[in-house]
């Protein structure tokens, strides 16, 4: 068998895998990294890029329809149709083009890519059997790291296969279903719900929750909720799923106990990921767990010297953001550089319509943490540039300390929020207190003074409410 040598090897071209693999390769460390599918991982082949860019043609064929039935803003149009094959095709064009930058920038930086599948022999030595065949290759390495990701739960009455789809399947239909019921009101489901609705499709929701996006609070999820039911989504909240066959559809029972089908095409079963920790020896470590993940420190170390793991694997938020941050820190410390991950918050943003964001401690967990806080919200129904995007529903919201006004942080639900995310977040990493969020000069008009406003209100003077 061929053997070769490195100092870092990483098990993964995810988001987390392969930013750490650059980052390695900037600062002159050798390293290979072995990816047995398309590089980028979930995030980019099949989870938020694919999504995103779902989401926005939905988005713009249902606006096409909502013109061709009258616009306020004098806009007359034709009723449009959509080919989904084309829509596709595009969506795939994306792809490609960033996961073909994704393997440029490697090449850049020096490392190496295997395509093919890891197997750990132990904490220095990875087999690795190439994808398209001929001999596996050993790689003994200094460091091992681990960024194997995760995948779509599955659930035991509807596997997977056929007209039972994860959101993989999902995001590359060859046509659009009459009916589609998507099982799990979290944000995967709704934001594929939403958008398969908004192209037309008759969609049911299925969650065993009793309301909408359950690790949300309610105040945030309400004008989520408000959007779904004036879209003629239909919910089934507090209700669980027993099965499917195709001549009846998804059999559901009630928390009354009652039992009934709902006629369905097609089958979206979103509730939830799980780490991928099988498949590939990780068991021959013997690392310390925390529950099904691996157990890391602040570098993100494992229980083994020199192994360790980034990203879904090592637990919540399963976000690819999260695994970036923590594979930069792993190659600048394997370095020798002074780095740990200890973020203040880290972003959480649903892309349903409208968009959810989530920074830092919402006002029910600071009140669980005992923090004596002050909130307040400004809505978008008085901002200026909401007006003109036709998108008067939704807030901004703020914590913060009542003693110092220290921010703790900001939640916001809205046409476009996602973008407010950065903002919120480096409020909270540098220490902001209200007044200077307040007293920072927000162009007008924009969303984004909102977030000024909401801190004005916190202070007791807000200018525009």
């Amino acid at each position: 068998m061929k053997e070769i040598t490195t100092k870092l090897l990483v098990i993964g071209g995810g988001p987390g895998g392969y930013v750490a693999a650059i980052r390695a390769g900037q600062l002159g460390i050798p390293t290979v990294l072995v990816e047995g599918e398309s590089l980028g991982g979930t995030c980019l082949n099949i989870g938020c890029i694919p999504s995103k860019a779902l989401i926005h043609a939905a988005h713009a064929f249902d606006a096409a329809r909502h013109q061709a039935h009258g616009s306020p803003l004098g806009i007359k149009v034709q009723e449009p149709s959509i080919d989904i094959s084309q829509t596709v095709r595009w969506k795939d064009g994306i792809v490609k083009r960033l996961t073909g930058g994704v393997g440029a920038l490697l090449r850049k930086a020096g490392v190496r890519v295997h395509k093919g599948w890891a197997h750990i022999e132990d904490g220095k030595s990875v087999t690795v059997q190439p994808a398209e065949g001929g001999e596996p290759v050993r790689v003994r390495c200094e460091h091992l790291l681990l960024a194997t990701g995760s995948e779509p739960v599955e659930l035991p009455m509807l596997p997977f296969g056929g007209a039972v789809v994860s959101s993989t399947g999902a995001l590359s239909p060859d046509s659009l279903p009459r009916r589609l019921v998507v099982v799990g009101a979290g944000y995967i489901g709704l934001e594929l719900g939403m958008a398969y609705r908004k192209l037309g499709v008759e969609v049911a929701v299925v969650e065993a929750a009793e309301r909408v996006l359950p690790g949300y609070d309610e105040e945030l999820t309400q004008p989520v909720l408000d959007a779904l039911e004036k879209s003629g989504v239909v919910l089934h909240l507090g209700c669980s799923v027993q099965g499917y066959d195709a001549q009846h559809g998804v059999r559901v029972r009630s928390a009354r106990a009652d039992e009934f089908a709902l006629p369905a095409d097609r089958v979206l079963v979103a509730v939830g990921r799980k780490p991928r920790t099988t498949g590939f020896g990780l068991e021959s470590l013997q690392l310390d767990m925390a529950g099904r993940y691996v157990a890391v420190d602040a570098q993100c170390r494992t229980s083994m010297r020199n192994v360790w793991a980034i990203g879904d694997i090592t637990g919540d938020p399963m976000l690819a953001h999260r695994a970036m941050a923590q594979g930069e820190v792993v190659a600048e410390v394997i370095a020798g550089k002074h780095r740990r991950f200890e973020p203040m918050a880290i972003p959480a943003v649903c892309f349903t319509d409208p968009e959810v964001v989530v920074v830092g401690k919402t006002p029910g967990e600071a009140r669980a943490a005992g923090l004596d806080c002050i909130d307040a919200a400004f809505p978008f129904a008085a901002n200026g540039r909401a007006m003109t995007l036709e998108a008067t529903g939704g807030f901004v919201r703020v914590v913060a300390r009542k003693d110092n006004h220290l921010i703790l942080g900001w939640q916001a639900v809205g046409q476009g929020v996602a973008e407010l995310a950065a903002a919120f977040t480096q409020s909270i990493e540098m220490g902001a207190r209200l007044e200077d969020v307040a007293g920072t000069i927000h162009a007008h008009p924009t969303l984004g003074e909102a977030v000024q406003e909401a801190a004005l209100r916190a202070l007791g003077h807000a200018l525009h409410i």
